[in-house]
């Protein structure tokens, strides 16, 4: 994947500023589709760390 970007940012014959907009609006769409389940799943993660920590307190008696 990387090298067929690669070529294409090199290839000089019919690249335009269009052609690098369109790259670059496909990357970012990728971008916050991957981001967006990996902050859930990151909230989840630190949500379950806080309770498991609050559940440890109540029972030490402190």
């Amino acid at each position: 994947m990387l090298n067929a970007i690669r070529q294409f940012v090199k290839e000089e014959e019919g690249a335009s500023g269009v052609e690098y907009a369109i790259l670059l609006g496909i990357m970012g769409a990728a971008v916050v589709l991957l981001i967006t389940p990996l902050s859930t799943a990151i909230g989840n993660a630190i949500s379950g760390a806080t309770t498991a920590i609050n559940n440890a307190n109540a029972g030490s008696g402190s």
